[in-house]
């Protein structure tokens, strides 16, 4: 079902090089389908939206934007225990977040010289939220909470509509609890070029964030530069570190919370003992006969899982440094001791307590976080990605003329006889 790698610098190689084979893959056909799409709605704008709606959602309702009052009474006619559980997630998110928030500087030197930094949110900022099978109410949460902390003026949400027409109900009350502005039934690759270009109906923004499918995906990726988007996201991932003291039962409860994402989400154990990874195989084999994404998960475990096991926790460490994944899971005797070593994750949970889920919904660490390796130099979505910085300087003449000797070099060796000309003329 999975498969188990002795670590000796020879027999995970392979693996290795298959695992980062899946994330760099560039599919031609769907980077030319989307390519046209993003054409036709960037010329065409509504009309094109509509066309592209009724082909990949069946119908398109009459208007894209839904109604204020039809948010309203989704959060009215939601389930109480939901509207409190999320809640909860969003007192913890915001909390967590608002730390983050960086406030804005001044510097006035002795010699009249004032220089700054200032801080502000983006005007606009577009959420896209899968609409489908795949609905994710707590990604509404990680992406609008730190847009709103970070002072963004307008925050809209696109979302494909179900089979009747209509938004997922779900959906809009995570939008209502966490003050998206204004809401449009629109997905696809055609919803990211809309609010890249703007249409007659959905307003242009200045970055995109939030999860999708492949074409999604590649849509964010042609797109950047037209507007900022938050990261280009891989196929899920998990390693867990584990050592003799971990509870194997736990441990693959946790590698298939991953594996059920995606056929092509990667789960990997490396562990130090031959028991745990035992043990863990059967367990995989018991629990996965019990949940409703079966298939899925003995896909992804066989093709993309792997049981390391390791000679010293060090050796383990290493593995997890070179994998940068994007959820690390420390059952390790003593996890604290290892938050100071482990340099290349996206989000780290500690103790046979802290469940990758625990991150994915309620902590209050954001849950959008770097894949692929990425780890290694992008971080988790976070305030500062809904803010832009910047910097002004004041020099009195006198400052200047100090100066002027030290920047009429710098610019003279660099051949730009302009600039030290603006600073001659003045003297």
């Amino acid at each position: 079902m999975i498969p188990v790698i002795r670590v000796n610098g020879t027999d995970e190689t392979a693996f290795l090089k298959k695992l980062r084979a899946r994330a760099s893959s560039v599919n031609d056909e769907v980077t030319a389908s989307v390519t046209e799409i993003i054409r036709n709605v960037r010329d065409q704008g509504d009309e094109a939206v509509r066309a592209y709606t009724l082909r990949f959602d069946g119908q398109a309702p009459a208007c894209f934007e839904v109604d204020r009052e039809e948010i309203n009474d989704a959060l009215t006619n939601a389930d109480p225990e939901y509207v409190n559980a999320l809640l909860n997630a969003v007192a913890n998110i915001t909390d967590f977040h608002t730390r983050q928030k960086q406030q804005s500087f001044i510097d006035a030197k002795q010699n009249g010289v004032i220089m700054g930094q200032r801080i502000r949110g983006l005007k606009r900022v577009g959420l896209y939220v899968p609409g489908g099978t795949a609905a994710y109410p707590s990604s509404v949460l990680m992406n609008a909470i730190p847009a709103k902390i970070a002072g963004v003026e307008e925050i809209v949400m696109v979302t494909p509509p179900l089979k009747d027409g209509k938004a997922n109900p779900d959906i809009l009350v995570a939008a209502a609890l966490c003050g998206v502005d204004r809401v449009f039934l629109l997905g696809g690759a055609q919803a990211v070029a809309a609010l890249a270009y703007g249409t007659e109906s959905v307003p242009k923004v200045d970055k995109i964030v939030g999860p999708g499918n492949i074409f999604v995906a590649t849509a964010k990726k042609l797109l950047f530069g037209e507007v900022d988007i938050d990261m280009i996201a891989g196929p899920s991932e998990i390693l867990i570190l584990a050592d003799e003291t971990a509870n194997p039962v736990y441990l693959a409860a946790d590698l298939m919370s991953q594996a059920e994402h995606d056929r092509l989400a990667s789960a990997i154990l490396v562990t130090t003992s031959e028991r745990v990874a035992a043990d863990t195989v059967k367990e995989l084999g018991r629990q996965v006969q019990a949940l409703s994404r079966k298939e899925i998960i003995e896909d992804s475990l066989q093709n993309y899982g792997a049981v390391f096991i390791c000679d010293r926790v060090e050796q383990a460490v290493d593995l997890a440094n070179e994998l940068a994944p994007e959820h690390l899971e420390v059952m390790l005797k003593d996890p604290m001791q290892y938050i100071g070593k482990l340099d290349n994750a996206g989000s780290v949970f500690l103790g046979q307590y802290s469940p990758e889920p625990l991150g994915d919904y309620y902590a209050g660490p954001n849950h959008v976080l770097p894949t692929s390796g990425t780890a290694r130099f992008f971080s988790p979505l976070s305030v500062d990605a809904f803010i832009k910085k910047s910097s002004y300087i004041c020099y009195t003449e006198e400052a200047l003329y100090e100066a002027k000797d030290d920047i009429m070099l710098l610019a003279n060796k660099e051949h730009l006889t302009a600039h030290a000309n603006s600073i001659r003329v003045r003297f």
